[in-house]
């Protein structure tokens, strides 16, 4: 396997679960975890993303994830060249649509005219072409969420950590963002780790399967291979 992302002894404990997870992603493949509610899949983004801390282990082993072959373990979130979108998309209300979008661009320094050029051609990949005026509080669930993943997608990052982003919206909306998301990985190439419970939402956007049980992997395979009786 091309392997460019690596997490190893992934470890946390907590009161209703304790995480023990290592696995690997290939590069430019969408890896799906999934689980039901409560299994720990959520915190295994974390984890990653370096928004938990680790739990010591009794046995001495520590955590090690590793990132087109840069070690990130202990890195701040921000310079560990990861993306997050979240099932909340969390956007700025006092910001308009294409300053949302911009805004991971302007911090890093890009110059306002660039990122907002920048901005409407990301808006525009994702179906949403002349709503950078627009203020987040006039989107519908969808368009918001769908101005999350420009907003992530704009920075380029190498690997991106999807945290139930689509739950909570309809199903028919569901099918389509998800389509999307498949394409975007496509198009932009970046490696990519979303964690679901729905198994058709899975099956719709990975290259792999984890099934994640009580913190631990339990099963790994393409998603040809992946029937919802493995779940319960």
């Amino acid at each position: 396997m091309n392997s460019c992302f690596s997490a190893e002894n992934l470890y946390r404990v907590w009161d209703s679960v304790t995480i023990d997870f290592s696995f690997t992603a290939e590069k430019g493949t969408m890896t799906v975890i999934v689980g039901r509610s409560g299994s720990g899949k959520s915190s295994v983004l974390r984890l990653i993303a370096g928004l938990e801390q680790f739990s010591v282990r009794s046995d001495g082993r520590t955590p090690v994830i590793t990132l087109n072959g840069r070690d990130i373990t202990h890195l701040a979130p921000g310079k560990r060249g990861i993306g997050m979108v979240f099932q909340n998309h969390a956007l700025f209300n006092h910001l308009s649509v294409a300053d949302n979008v911009a805004y991971g661009l302007r911090c890093t320094g890009v110059h306002a005219a660039e990122a907002r050029k920048s901005a409407e051609e990301y808006l525009s990949l994702f179906g949403l072409a002349g709503f950078g005026a627009r203020r987040p509080g006039t989107l519908s669930g969808g368009e918001a969420q769908r101005v999350s993943l420009a907003r992530t997608l704009i920075m380029q990052p190498s690997l991106v950590l999807f945290d139930e982003p689509l739950s909570a919206l309809d199903a028919p909306l569901r099918k389509k963002l998800a389509a999307d998301i498949r394409g975007s990985q496509k198009r932009e190439g970046f490696t990519g780790i979303f964690v679901t419970h729905d198994i058709a939402e899975a099956k719709a956007v990975a290259d792999r399967i984890i099934l994640m049980k009580a913190g631990k992997m339990q099963w790994q395979g393409g998603p040809e291979d992946f029937s919802e009786d493995m779940i319960d």
